[in-house]
């Protein structure tokens, strides 16, 4: 019996070529970590990925990989799921890739629910072609394309993917691998179109864009990891998000002495879209930063179904040379 595989036997040999402290080293070690925790067979794993710096992703897996053109990645990764069902697909995409010139790829992959692992790296900025503002850059952003500050209004990658009838949307951050890790497990495991957006560093053109909520020494007052069934409470306990009655909207709210009962706090339900929607358009500035899985709702996958219509199985019951000749009138046979 073959011993289990570690986090280096899904490493390549490549020269991983990225700006010296990119976020991107971090998700890498994750990603290879993820591999080994759930005993993927390099074989039947795929990488796919667009344009951007994140997309040299595929180079430094260990596995099958798709280097393919701006934008497209999900479009190919459906081919391959729908070709091969056995196959282990992830997606690798930018703010850029993803959601710019990619967007419509990746809502209708999303929206078909199609059986992959989307990983959206978001710095808010395009890091390849030398820090143009992105559909993620926050207002005021300077760049070569906004020298005088973005005047876009940003566009929330996770409402986004909850817009396209995503039913899995997942957040994390690409130095905290013990975050990280788990979520990108739960999102190896569902079934289904699996959204997880990744806060990623970009150390030349957006440094510390997110240091408000990633800081270390605030992170406990500045972020909230949800659990299903478990109350949304942050800094250790003595602070939580409470549904106001009135406005229907979050607050941050005192815990314990001086402020309301734990029993008060909301409780976070992964499959309830309307409380996933609050969680994923709560403002940066004045919000802890929700982490973790916030949206879980099993459904169908695309592939599946296509497979349970595909009569044959898809065993070969004709030759291509003869379908070709065939012409392309279609008629039904008489019942």
């Amino acid at each position: 019996m073959n011993a289990p595989l570690t986090a280096k036997d899904f490493a390549t040999d490549q020269e991983v070529r990225w700006c010296p402290g990119c976020g991107d080293y971090a998700i890498l070690k994750c990603v290879q970590k993820t591999m080994a925790d759930v005993g993927a067979e390099p074989d039947k794993t795929v990488f796919v990925s667009g344009i951007g710096c994140s997309s040299r992703f595929p180079y430094y897996m260990n596995t099958y990989g798709f280097h393919t053109i701006h934008g497209r990645a999900p479009a190919f990764a459906t081919g391959l799921k729908l070709a091969n069902p056995k196959l282990d697909v992830w997606v690798v995409t930018g703010d850029g890739d993803g959601l710019s010139i990619g967007g419509n790829h990746l809502l209708h992959a999303i929206r078909r629910n199609v059986n992959l692992q989307i990983l959206l790296f978001n710095n808010e900025i395009y890091g390849l072609t030398k820090g143009q503002y992105s559909p993620t850059s926050r207002p005021g952003t300077p760049s070569p394309s906004s020298p005088s500050g973005s005047i876009d209004a940003p566009l929330a990658p996770g409402a986004f993917a909850l817009g396209a009838g995503a039913k899995f949307i997942a957040r994390g951050i690409d130095t905290d691998a013990k975050k990280l890790v788990p979520v990108l497990k739960a999102a190896q495991e569902f079934n289904g179109a699996a959204f997880v957006e990744i806060f990623q560093n970009c150390i030349v053109y957006n440094k510390d864009v997110f240091e408000s909520f990633v800081g270390k020494k605030t992170a406990k007052e500045t972020q909230v990891h949800v659990e299903h069934g478990q109350p949304l409470l942050f800094a250790d306990g003595t602070k939580g998000l409470k549904l106001n009655p009135q406005t229907l909207a979050l607050e941050v709210v005192g815990v314990g002495e001086g402020g309301v009962p734990e029993s008060d706090i909301l409780v976070h339900d992964e499959t309830n879209a309307v409380m996933a929607q609050m969680l994923l358009t709560l403002p940066k500035e004045t919000y802890p930063m929700p982490l973790g899985v916030i949206y879980r709702a099993p459904a169908q996958s695309y592939d599946d179904a296509f497979w349970a219509a595909h009569t044959t199985q898809g065993k070969r019951t004709g030759k291509v040379a003869d379908a070709l000749r065939k012409g392309s009138v279609w008629k039904k046979e008489a019942s």
